[in-house]
């Protein structure tokens, strides 16, 4: 590897299982000898631009989590304050895993509007954290796909378990879920940003030789195909 790290972000529906494909991952890149660092967006209780959007999803400031744009510009503020941390963790690092990132308001803000890929909520937001606010290019992006109903149902039982992790507007919306769904496989097809690796996540992937054996192939993909 060179001086700078492998930037690398997961991304899926929520209650995909994208904080169990980052441990995974990790495991497996450690075993190939990388150095690997994990963070994820939004960042909840670290900045003040996640921290608006967590109050606005759950009932807060009057109607800011209808505005679409005023959300999306708060998930891309939170980014942008990271920017700095996340360029001095890939010069310090072989892999830095993202739980999250630039595709996520992409596909979130498109499917709130019923845009498509190529609509221009899409195009606004590759713009105004890419070429905007400077943002890192991921160099790999990772879809983690389940069907809309596993995601659900992982959701309500992790709510269920952990009281601050309660479902939030757009966890509830299964119609949000499913259009966002639609638009995640579309920006993975046209490799939005960067190459694109599809993930079955409809199975647990945390034990099992199976689910070994597949993510050390990932990791090798990643880590070693750069």
């Amino acid at each position: 590897m060179g001086s700078q790290g492998l930037l690398v972000a997961v991304e899926g529906l929520d209650g995909a299982g994208k904080r169990t494909l980052t441990n995974a991952l990790t495991e497996q890149l450690n075993a190939l000898g990388a150095s690997v660092t994990t963070a994820a967006f939004p960042r909840y209780g670290r900045d003040v631009h996640a921290d608006l959007v967590r109050e606005a999803l759950h009932g807060q400031h009057g109607d800011l989590a209808d505005s679409v744009y005023g959300m999306a510009v708060l998930y891309a503020l939170d980014r942008r304050d990271a920017a700095d941390d996340i360029r001095a963790a890939l010069a310090d690092h072989d892999v830095v895993l993202l739980d999250r990132y630039v595709a996520s308001n992409a596909a979130y803000q498109a499917a709130r509007l019923h845009q498509g890929v190529d609509g221009e909520v899409v195009r606004w937001v590759r713009e105004l954290e890419i070429d905007r606010f400077g943002l890192p290019v991921p160099d790999r992006q990772i879809l983690l796909r389940v069907p809309v109903a596993v995601a659900a149902s992982r959701a309500a039982d992790r709510a269920r378990q952990d009281a601050t992790r309660a479902k939030d507007a757009f966890e509830s919306d299964d119609g949000l879920q499913a259009r966002c769904a639609r638009v995640y496989d579309a920006l993975a097809e046209a490799h939005w940003l960067s190459e694109w690796h599809v993930v079955d996540g409809s199975r647990d992937l945390r034990a099992g030789a199976e689910a070994t054996e597949a993510m050390a192939v990932l990791a090798k993909t990643l880590y070693l195909g750069k």
